[in-house]
């Protein structure tokens, strides 16, 4: 009779054709039992004994065996993976979402694969055409914006879809999010309280901040302020496209009082480039975010910025998927969460 380190070795010498890896029927001679048994330790551990559950386990350690999931899902229609788009993970702004997602999603035996779809349609449509042909228990998208064959095929996949980062009343399936025009809306009425009445914007140039910037003119325009200022800079946003943003609006506006940036990094970099110029925030112009980084209240001046609770849009976005998956009604499938102004030095 061969020794159990004898049928491991074996195992590793001789893989099956075609996967190259230690397989459940390898893992069940290892522990002397039947690969039905091994089956039932890892799906359903309290119908074996202890002993044998142990003997088990004890032979996955030592194999390294993994348990093949797609074979798992398709007896139980699950995956237990949820598939997130966002355009960028080089910048912070979709971090916090993120990692709330990720823990929800853990915490029930999930796990989050990440696409970033950049800020082009022909990517995301890509990975949408990738991530719907392997079936996962949820989709999680940022923002509304998406081409007529996008929104066509996760329409007609049946997979629970979450739209976050923006609001409609239209959603594919379920949203969670805010107002961007709302948001651009609501920076102007504070930045007009506060007595700025010469106001400009850096922006990128992506869907989302579009809309942040028509709701800041559209309010401007409605106060009696028109024609303001924009200097657009390529997404993902960044400290030097703030800073050079900055140097050739002020080198064409220089009665601008207020800058609305698009971004806490675009924000970060008009204050640096401010400061390099010898000038003074809020003295000589105010500066503006948005997303209330970590580092915004810790910038100098202290950034005035919009709060976004990327957290609570993670958990909800995972909450909305679980429940469908087992059965249970979400609720409303429309959550506004809202956004809060955050009043610091610059402005």
């Amino acid at each position: 009779m061969k020794s159990p380190s004898e049928t491991l070795r074996k195992a590793k010498r001789a893989p099956r054709p075609g996967t190259g890896g230690i397989t459940l029927s390898d893992v069940a001679s290892l522990a002397g039992v039947s690969a039905i048994t091994v089956s039932r330790a890892l799906n359903t551990p309290a119908a074996v004994s202890p002993e044998t559950l142990e003997r088990v386990r004890s032979a996955i350690a030592r194999s390294g065996y993994v348990p093949n999931l797609v074979a798992g899902g398709l007896a139980s229609n699950r995956s237990r993976l949820v598939a997130a788009l966002v355009p960028t993970i080089a910048g912070p702004v979709f971090l916090e979402t993120i990692q709330a997602l990720t823990d929800a999603l853990a915490e029930a035996g999930c796990q989050l694969i990440l696409g970033q779809s950049g800020y082009s349609g022909a990517r995301e449509d890509a990975l949408i055409d990738a991530i719907v042909g392997r079936r996962p228990d949820g989709i999680v998208l940022t923002g509304i914006m998406h081409s007529p064959e996008g929104r066509k095929r996760l329409l007609a996949s049946g997979i629970p879809i979450v739209e976050t980062w923006d609001i409609t009343p239209t959603p594919i399936d379920m949203i969670v999010g805010f107002s961007q025009e709302k948001a651009g809306a609501e920076v102007a009425d504070y930045l007009y309280r506060k007595g700025y009445r010469r106001p400009a914007l850096i922006t990128a140039d992506d869907q989302r901040a579009m809309l942040r910037r028509s709701g800041f003119e559209q309010r401007f325009a409605a106060l009696g302020v028109a024609a303001i200022p924009a200097c657009m800079v390529p997404a993902p946003s960044s400290l030097a496209n703030g800073r050079s943003g900055f140097a050739q609006l002020w080198a064409e506006h220089p009665e601008t009082d207020v800058v609305f940036c698009g971004s806490d990094v675009i924000a970060q970099g008009v204050i640096t480039e401010m400061q390099a110029m010898g000038m003074s925030v809020p003295g000589d112009v105010a500066v503006m975010g948005f997303g209330d980084m970590p580092f915004a209240a810790h910038t100098h001046p202290a950034l005035s910025t919009v709060r976004i609770d990327g957290t609570s849009i993670g958990r909800q976005a995972a909450r909305f998927i679980l429940d469908r998956v087992e059965g249970l009604d979400p609720g409303p499938k429309v959550r506004d969460l809202g956004f809060s102004i955050v009043e610091r030095a610059s402005a």
